[in-house]
């Protein structure tokens, strides 16, 4: 599983009481469409949380609608890689709370829940998507919902996540790899407001250590695009 952030340079990723945050942080980079853009292209599914979801009301998540100016390249790049023409959708939410009139529904999405919220969706959602539910309990168990993913043929997985999100992806040791977009702008910070790093609600140091082996390092202008593998 891959994963991408945009990062501030004071390591905001995040900010939820700001809409359209992302393309703030991000400083409205193309290039960092681009790669949003290019690791849809190149998966079997991207899988976004209940989160990401709210935050883009009319998102679709697929490439051609980060980076529309390549979409016949995109569409080029599946045909080659013998993959679909758009990358399948899921959705991870615990308790099912999710807006089913969302157009990524009608695309078509497979949403990955817990029993309780399989039964708070049930006969809500368009005919073109599903509610799969992993097991009891308040949260998804992501390791599971990754372990569905792969039974349906999805080898290639693309994890548009928040930070809690990726926290509990990395507390079991399910992320290969990380591209990480570094920002020039300063995002700052107040006492008592909500600002996120990359990884929130899971502690690593000093019990765990998960480290990036640097794959790839490019410079756009001001912004850097680094390619981390994972270790743990």
């Amino acid at each position: 599983m891959v994963t991408n952030f945009v990062s501030s340079l004071d390591g905001v990723v995040a900010i939820p009481a700001v809409a359209r945050a992302n393309r703030l942080i991000a400083d409205e980079s193309d290039d960092d469409r681009f790669v949003m853009g290019l690791l849809r292209a190149a998966a079997d599914v991207v899988l976004i949380g209940s989160g990401t979801l709210q935050a883009s009301p009319n998102g679709l998540w697929t490439p051609e609608s980060t980076y529309p100016d390549l979409a016949q390249a995109w569409t080029d790049l599946r045909e080659a890689l013998g993959k679909p023409a758009v990358p399948a959708l899921a959705v991870l939410t615990g308790s099912g709370g999710v807006d089913v009139t969302h157009p990524a529904f009608t695309r078509g999405a497979l949403v990955l829940t817990t029993d309780a919220g399989e039964q708070a969706l049930r006969g809500r959602l368009p005919d073109t998507s599903e509610a799969f539910a992993l097991g009891g309990g308040p949260l998804v168990d992501v390791r599971r919902a990754l372990d569905v993913l792969r039974e349906r043929g999805h080898e290639s997985v693309a994890a548009e996540v928040g930070p809690h999100v990726l926290g509990s992806m990395l507390r079991e040791n399910l992320v290969d790899e990380l591209f990480l977009t570094l920002s020039p702008v300063l995002a700052g910070r107040l006492e008592g407001q909500t600002r996120f790093g990359m990884v929130e609600g899971a502690e690593l140091l000093p019990d765990v250590r998960i480290g990036g082996e640097l794959r790839g390092a490019r410079r756009s202008g001001a912004h850097l695009f680094l390619h981390y593998a994972l270790r743990s």
